[in-house]
């Protein structure tokens, strides 16, 4: 759920705490404070992926619900972009860690025949955070302004996972066969130690969540590296590209929330600020001259040409009498586009789980990057120009389905590649280090709007819709990883 509400606020959250609507500098600091919760997201799934090993699986994860349910929290007290993205980077902290720790528990506990199947529901059931986080957007873009901005509300309300920590303290055990491996007695997972010394008298804490291990061994370090690829594949092409779909649909409907704004007449009277940007520009009209309305200030398509051109509908979305209904109407609309990207994501992962069983895992990643690819790129060059915002409804949820189907084969696949030992450090360093490399993926994003810019005066949106495009090539690393990935369908957990 975390990840949607930070998804669904960024823009929001920037546009207050930089002081300006300005898109091309909206979208560039935006991209960069996702790099930088992905940093965050990389560096605690390794720290807490090789203690999930140390410690046990129960203990990590309760861990990490309390650090991301109190940085989020801390996060709506932000007072600029600098102190944002650092309680951006300390949540991302809980939120890596967890993953690895979660797949890694469930793989343990469930028979082989139905592993695949579970772990895909593990993930399936996280969409269902992600459409929670949608219905407290739209719900939030339902009511009146309360004088709290929306996205800060929305931070506060992501602390209530901790609630979950109390469930986890009190019943969630250590798997039978992490107590094993880390020579405790089945039971003693709560409070015990690793046992000092195995049969033969080597210490077991050095087997646990060994780093030399995992890279010194031929077979494991195979598995890591190929994983770390797909990984890095899916992870840019999500949030590289996927969830920049919210900011893609604010600059595509901006237009139309400020037009709906007028025709409800909550314009305002010209103010001197209005007047010194029409007195230092010229003003231009870019509808029929016959539509020129008896007083400038009253129309809503006109643009000041000054020392930067600035949209007139822009100026009104900044105007106080005029903001909130249009902040409340896109907040809403981006809520309705989490909702049915998630519902895709849902029945994506679901399906990669049934296809898998079948005909194996590499084959179904074969499939999915291809689509993932196909999806993608459609969705930002044709959302809105082929039936208005109902495009939301089809285009969202297919780009959805494929996109996020891909997480559901990592929660699946990553724990099969390694043994209990090494099982919540492997699957940390695949997502994790993968994520790390991937931050550079919103970065990237924002250099090819700031590169595609001159297309701005065409439609503002077309900077980040070939931006979106020119991203999808990182699709292509994950097909080529594929050729050196083991097959796992119907094999054990190794050990």
């Amino acid at each position: 759920m975390d990840q949607q509400l930070f998804n669904l606020a960024r823009k929001p959250a920037m546009e207050e705490l930089l002081g300006t609507g300005d898109p091309a500098k909206v979208n560039a600091v935006g991209t960069i404070a996702t790099s930088i919760f992905i940093v965050g997201w990389a560096v605690g799934g390794l720290f807490f992926g090789i203690l999930g090993d140390k410690i046990g699986r129960a203990k990590t994860m309760l861990l990490t619900i309390l650090v991301y349910s109190l940085f989020t929290g801390l996060s709506a007290f932000s007072i600029g972009v600098w102190d944002f993205a650092f309680y951006r980077f300390l949540t991302g902290l809980g939120v890596g860690g967890e993953f690895a720790v979660g797949v890694a528990l469930v793989a343990e506990v469930m028979p082989d025949h139905a592993r695949a199947r579970a772990l895909g529901w593990l993930q399936a059931l996280s969409a269902v955070g992600n459409m929670t986080a949608a219905m407290i957007a739209i719900g939030l873009g339902s009511i009146a302004d309360t004088g709290i901005s929306r996205w800060r509300i929305m931070f506060l309300i992501g602390t209530l996972p901790a609630l979950l920590a109390i469930v986890i303290r009190m019943r969630l055990k250590e798997p039978e066969r992490w107590q094993a491996t880390a020579g405790l007695a089945p039971g003693d997972g709560d409070g015990g130690e690793p046992a000092s010394a195995d049969s033969s008298g080597a210490p077991v804490a050095q087997k646990l969540g060994s780093l030399s291990e995992l890279f010194g061994d031929r077979r494991w370090r195979r598995n890591t590296i190929v994983g770390m690829l797909l990984a890095f594949s899916g992870v840019v092409g999500l949030w590289g590209i996927g969830f920049f779909s919210f900011d893609l649909i604010r600059d595509v409907f901006s237009e139309t929330a400020v037009a709906m704004a007028a025709e409800q007449g909550l314009t305002e009277a010209p103010t001197a600020e209005f007047h010194r940007r029409l007195a230092d520009g010229t003003v231009r009209m870019v509808s029929d001259k016959a539509e020129i309305p008896a007083e400038p200030e009253q129309g809503v398509e006109y643009v000041v040409a000054s020392s930067e051109e600035l949209a007139l509908n822009s100026f009104l979305r900044r105007h106080p009498d005029v903001k909130p209904f249009v902040d409340a109407k896109l907040t809403q609309w981006t809520g309705y586009v989490s909702l049915v990207q998630n519902a895709g994501a849902f029945f994506g992962i679901y399906a990669f789980a049934l296809v898998t069983v079948r005909i194996g895992r590499k084959p179904t990643f074969f499939l999915t990057f291809l689509l993932a690819m196909a999806a993608t790129a459609f969705t930002f060059l044709f959302l809105g120009r082929i039936a208005g915002f109902w495009d939301v409804y089809w285009m969202i949820p297919i780009m959805g389905f494929c996109q996020i189907a891909l997480f559901g084969g990592y929660a699946i696949y990553f724990p099969e590649l390694f043994p209990t030992r090494l099982r919540s450090t492997g699957t940390s360093f695949c997502y994790n280090v993968g994520r790390l490399v991937a931050a550079a993926g919103p970065l990237a994003l924002g250099m090819l709007v700031l590169l595609y810019d001159g297309y701005t005066a065409i439609d503002p949106s077309l900077p980040l819709r070939y931006a979106g495009v020119t991203m999808c090539a990182a699709f292509v690393i994950g097909l080529l990883a594929l050729p050196f990935a083991p097959e796992t369908k119907d094999q054990p957990l190794p050990e």
